[in-house]
């Protein structure tokens, strides 16, 4: 049977726990504030006319700057120049950013609305190695809350033990290779470790 209505869903899950309402803040706190602070990778859910997108983003942990209670700002680097979710964000500016800390088993949510600046005093404020970033994208803040645990928990996500050997699955060479005629698959591979390091920035 699929499930078609609200009231199908709460015979099934029962009323939402008072604290998971209650941690959703519209804007930061001193603790969610923190978390960002500490985040060195996001993950960006935006949709558009032509769908959803879901993005990630990382760099050294506090990349993604709180202006103020209601106001970050992201950094957009250099990156396959798809741009999907900046294309999504001219069209709709709803966007959601989930931050994770490596380590922590809780993740932070931002629920907002966001725009794309290229104001110079804006670029400015991500430096890194004498580069600016393309765009940067602000995000006033609708509601923000913590996911408890549990997902991280079950993944054993930071767990060392658990990670794969990058051997064991296919590298970006061979994906590729196997989707277009022709492409050289092995050149790519062996020249992709300094390539990502030329451009990150």
């Amino acid at each position: 049977m699929t499930i078609t209505t609200l009231e199908q869903l709460s015979a099934i899950y029962g009323e939402a726990r008072e604290t998971s309402l209650a941690k959703e803040i519209p804007q930061l706190n001193e603790d969610y504030a923190a978390i960002i602070q500490a985040s060195p990778f996001v993950v960006l859910a935006t949709v558009g006319p032509e769908g959803t997108d879901c993005s990630p983003k990382g760099d050294a942990p506090g990349f993604v700057q709180i202006i103020d209670a209601k106001t970050l700002a992201i950094p957009d680097r250099p990156g396959n120049n798809r741009l999907d979710n900046l294309k999504n964000i001219l069209a709709d500016g709803r966007i959601s950013i989930l931050f994770m800390v490596p380590g922590m088993g809780e993740s932070l949510r931002v629920n907002g609305r966001a725009s794309i600046t290229v104001e110079p005093a804006m670029l400015e404020r991500f430096v890194v190695e004498g580069k600016l970033p393309r765009t940067v994208i602000v995000v006033t803040i609708d509601s923000v809350y913590f996911h408890c645990s549990k997902a991280i928990v079950r993944a054993q996500l930071w767990d060392s033990s658990m990670h794969v050997d990058r051997a064991t699955l296919p590298s970006p060479g061979r994906m590729l290779k196997n989707i277009v005629n022709g492409f050289d698959g092995e050149a790519y591979d062996t020249a992709l470790p300094e390539r990502v390091k030329a451009t990150l920035y």
